[in-house]
């Protein structure tokens, strides 16, 4: 049916990155494997679960031409074993797959790629272009405020809303908000809504190389993201997205500036109390050039103080601990601004010379001790 001989890092390379779209479990055996197709001197190998899809090619030596689907897991673990660079694959019209390398050689059965479904396809008309470095950072800036609740899915993802040349990609979970803004080389409108699940996988692909780029097409119900020869194609998630821009205070009664790596220090300092069953707010008290930080809980209680430049009345306000360290490390800033309205009002962090991100996070209610 069909032959081939490839580079086996090439080859191993391929299959670990469309592996991550892989079918786990599916009524469908076929979406568990990769397909691949052997044609024209190059290999195809595509992963698929029905809502993430990643494609790639690599060069081969093709006797033939067939497409057929292995396990992932399987085949991975054969062509990371082999004992040289080599490798060969032979396919019969029974599905009977030979792997050779060197003196050592597989022999398993495939599947027909038959059962195996279509990726979507659309019109790729429309599309705008963003370095992989800056998208890289601007998923990571964000990803840990999506949220996990299905109940309701458009919040399960990020959305990217461009517009006069501005991107902003936005995650929200009802209890924080994080908005990462950079200008992006299009004048067009686009708003669409991208699982989280599928952002993971891309921020995998993409590389902290200035010169790389990623283009990303969009359609109706999906969209593409071309990455160093990669296609990752994902369905889009529908439903109306929380009006983010009237949810940000423009202004603050009391202003905080402070040592980003001071403050997380105090917070994991407090995360020693917490644990999934523990649960309590960190207790801050902004007044008179002092954060006084405290946490009370089963297992104890710390008391902790930092130097901070504070304009604007005092105030004590508690916060979920992990909510305030997962925002103030994605700043990468030396310093952040926390800027309050008060004990009962959401609290916007800011990197200090940098308009770049914004988070939003919402206070917990303090018990009397």
């Amino acid at each position: 049916m069909v032959k081939f001989t490839c580079n086996k890092s090439e080859l191993h390379g391929a299959i670990s990155n469309v592996s991550r779209a892989v079918a786990i479990k599916s009524t469908i055996v076929a979406l568990e494997g990769i397909k691949i197709k052997a044609e024209d001197n190059k290999l195809g190998l595509t992963g698929y679960d029905l809502e993430l899809g990643i494609k790639t090619e690599i060069p081969a030596d093709v006797s033939g031409s067939g497409e057929f689907v292995v396990s992932s897991r399987l085949f991975s673990e054969i062509i990371r074993s082999m004992p040289d660079e080599r490798i060969t694959v032979e396919v019969d019209g029974s599905m009977g797959t030979k792997i050779s390398c060197g003196m050592t050689e597989y022999n398993i059965i495939a599947l027909s790629a038959e059962e195996y479904p279509d990726i979507p396809s659309f019109n790729q008309e429309r599309k705008f272009t963003v370095d992989q470095s800056v998208l890289k950072n601007m998923i990571n800036q964000t990803i840990f405020a999506v949220s996990t609740n299905e109940n309701k899915p458009v919040l399960t993802g990020e959305l990217f809303d461009i517009e006069n040349g501005i991107f902003n990609l936005v995650a929200i979970d009802g209890f924080r908000l994080a908005i990462r803004k950079e200008n992006v080389n299009t004048q067009e409108y686009y708003h669409f809504v991208v699982p989280a699940k599928a952002l993971k996988e891309i921020s995998n692909l993409l590389k902290d190389d200035d010169d790389k780029k990623c283009v990303i097409y969009t359609g109706r119900k999906h969209i593409i993201f071309e990455i160093d020869g990669y296609c990752v194609i994902s369905r889009l998630l529908e439903g109306e997205f929380h009006n983010y821009k009237n949810s940000v205070p423009q202004s603050s009664s009391t202003e905080v500036i402070i040592s980003t790596r001071k403050l997380i220090n105090s917070l994991e300092r407090c995360s020693l109390l917490l644990t999934d069953r523990v649960k309590a707010p960190v207790r801050f008290i902004f007044d008179n050039g002092k954060v006084k930080v405290s946490c009370n809980t089963t297992i104890g209680k710390v008391n902790d103080e930092i130097d901070a430049d504070i304009t604007g009345p005092m105030v004590e306000i508690g916060f979920n601990c992990r909510y305030l360290i997962d925002a103030i490390k994605a700043t990468e800033s030396d310093e952040v601004k926390l800027m309050i309205n008060g004990g009962i009002s959401p609290m916007k962090i800011v990197p200090l010379k940098d308009d770049s991100y914004t988070f939003l996070v919402l206070p917990l209610r303090l018990k009397g001790e």
